[in-house]
């Protein structure tokens, strides 16, 4: 497909379709995003901005090269976006420590430090008095710690705000409250979408990029895409700047450390369906990790609670490039807890890939047509 001028609808306006549709119009395409909701107030804005893959020895490591590809481009993103917008998304390096536990049901120091030996991640293995010393936050019942002090993270919401102006400013159409219906197709082309109201857009090419939506539009089209809605809730604690120095991740909970002093505790990761809300039971267990893993939080405030929709998909690795048995058709979904490290690599590839360009990683392992069964219990790694 030719750059110059291309229609490309992109159905959904979380941080990867934004960040995608951004960059296709950059390369002289013309993007239109379609979003249910309100643009970037789904998972994306629901997560917590940590900068590095969760558990990665549990995935094969095509998705730790991806991820590495992606982390590379942060740095120029948030400077581009920040010159552009005047929007400063808080990326900065706060490293991350797993505090280890003598009762944890999961060990995962082993497979955790031959990861980091095979990608050459920097890691320190600390002792008790070491980990306290690095996290005084936490309980005097760690056992250890593992650190990775190159890790970062960003504000995600204040990231999709930066999007959203670069996006505006650059002229490319944002439709909110636009629900698509169905795919228009053509000659065993998709050539359009169609929304519920009726309306039909012709495009040279539709990007599905629903997050948890994508897996039933996928279906009402025709074709099957195996993602389903993980829910996660997460709790707002207000504290002094410092009071934690890392983000804190552990299979029971994670903290996140603003530079405001706001800490974010999550999240819980439940199949439930598109069941919103906050409940008193997952609340109450976020809490009662926080009083187990870092006591020295309990008399924060809580702020405030919300959730949001992953896109999960059954092997944990999202869908990215074409749909084969519907030419026209690209896919960039089911990143499951990996949509912010990962929008920035999902949106280089698919970008350039609709406008011709081959990718420059092998994407086998995340084709959207690969052999993955689906079921009613998601086959990610649970933690």
């Amino acid at each position: 497909m030719s750059k110059g001028g291309s229609k490309v609808v992109v159905i959904g306006g979380g941080i990867v379709g934004c960040m995608t549709a951004w960059r296709l119009k950059q390369q002289g395409a013309e993007p239109v995003i379609l979003e249910r909701g309100r643009i970037g107030h789904e998972s994306s804005w629901a997560g917590a901005g940590i900068l590095s893959p969760i558990n990665p020895w549990l995935y094969p490591d095509a998705f730790t090269r991806l991820v590495e590809a992606s982390l590379t481009l942060y740095p120029s993103l948030q400077r581009e976006l920040e010159t552009l917008t005047g929007i400063s998304s808080e990326w900065f390096r706060s490293g991350l420590l797993v505090p280890l536990f003598n009762d944890d049901t999961v060990d995962h120091r082993e497979p955790a430090l031959a990861w980091s030996a095979r990608f050459g991640w920097q890691v320190e293995e600390l002792d008790t008095a070491a980990a306290l010393a690095a996290e005084p936050a936490l309980s005097d019942d760690v056992a250890g710690a593992l650190l990775w002090p190159q890790v970062g993270q960003v504000r995600n919401p204040r990231l999709l705000k930066a999007l959203h102006r670069a996006l505006s400013d650059a002229g490319v159409e944002m439709v909110e409250q636009a629900v698509v219906d169905e795919l228009i197709r053509k000659d065993g082309r998709a050539t359009g979408v169609r929304m519920v109201d009726g309306r039909e857009i012709a495009a040279d090419a539709v990007l599905l990029a629903a997050g948890s939506w994508s897996g039933d539009l996928a279906t009402q089209s025709g074709f099957r895409l195996p993602v389903e809605p993980v829910k996660g809730q997460i709790v707002l604690l207000r504290g002094e700047s410092g009071v934690l120095r890392h983000i804190v991740k552990h299979d029971a909970a994670y903290f996140v450390p603003r530079r405001d002093g706001r800490i974010l505790v999550g999240a819980s990761m439940e199949n439930v369906g598109f069941r919103g809300g906050n409940t008193v039971a997952e609340v109450h267990r976020l809490l009662q990790a926080t009083l187990r893993i870092a006591p020295h939080l309990c008399d924060l405030e809580i702020e405030r609670q919300w959730m949001g929709f992953r896109p999960g998909s059954p092997d944990g690795l999202p869908f990215l490039g074409p749909v084969e048995s519907l030419p026209g058709l690209w896919v960039a979904s089911g990143h499951y807890r990996n949509g912010v490290v990962l929008a920035p690599v999902t949106a280089e590839l698919i970008s350039r890939w609709i406008l011709g360009e081959a990718p420059s990683l092998d994407m086998t392992p995340f084709r959207p047509e690969r052999n993955v069964e689906a079921s009613g219990s998601l086959g990610y790694p649970s933690r």
